[in-house]
Formats: structure tokens, sequence, C-alpha cells
């Protein structure tokens, strides 16, 4: 196959899939910070605090999920209901409006990082599909030459970053389909525990760890969850009565959201997104100046 069906075909589907290509990659810049600030706050995060909220807005023990933010000084319970929660103030234990702007920023990203906020889940997995053959399609159009120009730029940013630009998108189908390369995690039974209420698993996380550091407690796989920044990895910890159990890494997940290595592979996510950027900018760039640059010529010839 010629360079030139190559570069036809990379600028087709470029242009096919623009907009949903700029909202991901902008949509993950701004997650590839979250992972920085989870954890720190100006209100210290204790059992005894996180007790005082769920015995003052959730006596009855019906909360089901938690998720904290340190950074923000809130606290999410999430009822019984599906997708019903109350939002805490951590500093004066009273319900407010919502979790806070950045937090508030944050969810509107993943949501539409994940579903375009129109459950558009098929679009975003085709886009990532599009985005791993645009990658293939610039490797098999060769080395580049490096010029200071447009094509220079897209060309050297392309083959400067390019294990982290395969890595990104490989990573996002593999949670789109749920690969985790990870065994799945024993049942509570037989694990040796049973499941517990929300208000126990939050003493017996408190009593090993910070809970400034956790991003969220909720049941799943037939029991109690944590997730925490653990050493700067985000792990995942089944709580029973007998402690907290580590469960298997989720690399796909670790590696996609940047959680794997604290601020070291946050700064990776950001020069990914700020390389995805340069990328779709620079190629859309090229081809409005293509098509301008055509558009005299063809008056003239007719």
């Amino acid at each position: 196959m010629s360079q030139t069906t190559l570069l036809t075909i990379h600028r087709w589907i470029t242009l096919c899939f623009a907009i949903p290509l700029a909202v991901l990659i902008a949509t993950g810049l701004i997650l590839s910070v979250e992972p920085v600030v989870t954890g720190v706050g100006g209100t210290p995060v204790t059992a005894e605090t996180m007790s005082a909220v769920l015995a003052k807005h959730d006596p009855d023990n019906q909360a089901r999920s938690l998720i904290v933010r340190a950074y923000a000084g809130t606290v999410s319970i999430g009822g019984a209901q599906r997708g019903a929660q109350t939002h805490v103030d951590l500093a004066t234990n009273d319900v407010i409006a919502s979790p806070g702007w950045l937090a508030d920023m944050f969810a509107t990203s993943r949501r539409l990082h994940e579903t375009l906020l129109l459950d558009l889940r098929w679009l975003v997995t085709a886009a990532t599909v599009a985005l791993v053959a645009l990658v293939i399609l610039g490797v098999l159009m060769g080395w580049p030459r490096l010029r200071h120009s447009l094509a220079g730029w897209h060309k050297g940013t392309g083959w400067f970053v390019l294990p982290l630009l395969i890595l990104s998108p490989l990573t996002g189908l593999c949670l789109a389909f749920g690969i985790t390369f990870a065994a799945a995690p024993p049942r509570p039974a037989a694990s040796g525990g049973e499941p517990i209420a929300l208000a126990e698993a939050v003493r017996i996380v408190g009593a090993s760890h910070d809970l400034g550091r956790v991003a969220w407690i909720r049941p799943m796989g037939g029991g109690l969850r944590v997730r925490l920044d653990a050493d700067g990895e985000m792990r995942v910890f089944a709580v029973s009565r007998d402690g907290m159990t580590p469960t298997a890494r989720n690399w796909p997940r670790l590696l996609h959201e940047g959680n794997w290595r604290g601020g070291f592979s946050a700064f990776l996510n950001v020069v990914t997104s700020v390389a995805f950027i340069t990328l779709l900018s620079t190629g859309l760039l090229i081809w409005a100046r293509r098509k301008l640059r055509r558009r005299p010529v063809r008056s003239r010839a007719a």
C-alpha cells in the first residue's frame, strides 16, 4: 500500500472522528491530574471523623458506598437507592449541595470520557479503535523528516512519544471490554469473611491507613472493597472482619489512569494527552491549509 493511500486513510479517519477524539483527549488531560490531588487536603480524615459522619447521616446503616475527596474536604455517602448520594462537608459535618467544583469537574470529565454524557459508549469505543488505527498508520508511513513546520512537529511528536500513544488507547480498549489480566476475586465465603457494614469497614480501614488516601469504599464481588493510595499506587483491597486483603492488580486501569506510580505516572499521562492534542491540532491544520491552497488553483483552471 502506497504512502498516498495510507495518508488518505489516515486523513479521513481523523476527519470522521475529530470531535469525539477531541473530547476524549481533552477530558483525558483533566483526569490525568486527578491521581495527583488524591489525598491532598487541609481537613484531616480520621476514623473518628468518618464514624461521626456516618452516625449523623446514616443512622440506620443503609449506606452502601463512600467516596472520599480529601482535596475538597468532602465525602459522598451512597444510599440504598442507586445513584442517590448525600454530600457532607468534613469540617462541619453538614450536608452540602455538591462535593465541590473540582470534584464536579472530575466527575463530569469522567462521564464525558466514558459516555460523552449521552450513553454513547459505543462511539467512545469506536473513536478509541480509530485512535489505534491512526497510530498504526502513522508508523506504516515511515520515519519522519524533522523540520520546523507543522508537518515536522506532527511527525516528530508522534515518533517521540510513540510507546505512550500506543499504550493509552490499547489500555482504554481493555477497560471497555473488561480485560484485566487478573483472576476474579474470591467470594467472601471463600476468603473466610462475611460482608460487613460500611461503618465497620471504615473502622477497619482507618486502623491501618490514612482515610484521606481512600478513593472509595463500595460493594464489589459480593463484599466490600476499598480503593486507596498505597505508596503512590491505587490499590484495591477486600475488607472483611479479618482485615484487608489486597486484590490482584488491574494493570490496564492502573496504566490508563496513571495510578501506578504517583506523580510520575500522572506526568506521563499529561505528556500523552498533550501529544495527542498536538497531533490532532496540527493534523487538522495541515489538512485545512492544503484545502485552502487548492481552491484558488481550481478557480483559475475553471
